[in-house]
């Protein structure tokens, strides 16, 4: 997470947009830094989604019982990540003033697939391109990322998407 002074993130973010609405349909949006997926947090996202399923948060089950040879994360945990992963590619700060910059929310997915398990330990990153952008009936802009989480050292990724994100213009 990116740390900032009070008010710079507000400046942060309205370049972070003024970048983003200058952005055309197949554009690369960026590229996040890695990030360690570690048995704490794969823990911790079993105990939050009340899903204690040992082939994630058990190593030694795992490792004796389960197809991949260790624990690996919960593929929710992968789709998760989503959303740290594009903020730090675009270097946005999600603390932001919504009065001056209006929000994005998650709006869904066109497609996604989960394609290859990450492992406990290993790191990831995400890589998006701004596939489509167009407005609805309620003046929202409605952005469509080809979005990809790379697992380190891996030649499949993670996880593929299509992800819609909807960006509320500020109230006037």
């Amino acid at each position: 997470m990116h740390n900032s002074p009070i008010g710079e993130s507000t400046v942060s973010n309205t370049r972070v947009r003024d970048s983003m609405e200058s952005l055309q349909p197949g554009e690369i949006v960026g590229t996040s830094q890695w990030v360690t997926v570690d048995q704490a947090m794969i823990n911790g996202f079993g105990t939050v989604t009340l899903d204690p399923d040992p082939m994630h948060i058990d190593p030694v089950w795992a490792k004796e019982n389960g197809p991949f040879g260790g624990s690996i994360a919960f593929g929710f945990l992968t789709v998760s990540l989503l959303t740290h992963l594009l903020h730090d590619a675009l270097g946005s700060n999600p603390d932001r003033d919504p009065h001056q910059n209006g929000f994005y929310l998650n709006y869904g997915f066109d497609r996604l697939r989960l394609v290859s398990p990450v492992r406990a330990g290993a790191r990831v990153r995400g890589v998006f391109r701004l596939a489509a952008r167009l407005a609805d009936e309620r003046g929202r802009l409605v952005s469509k990322f080809d979005s990809t989480i790379e697992i380190e050292g891996e030649e499949r990724p993670a996880l593929i998407a299509i992800w819609l994100t909807v960006w509320v213009p500020p109230e006037a």
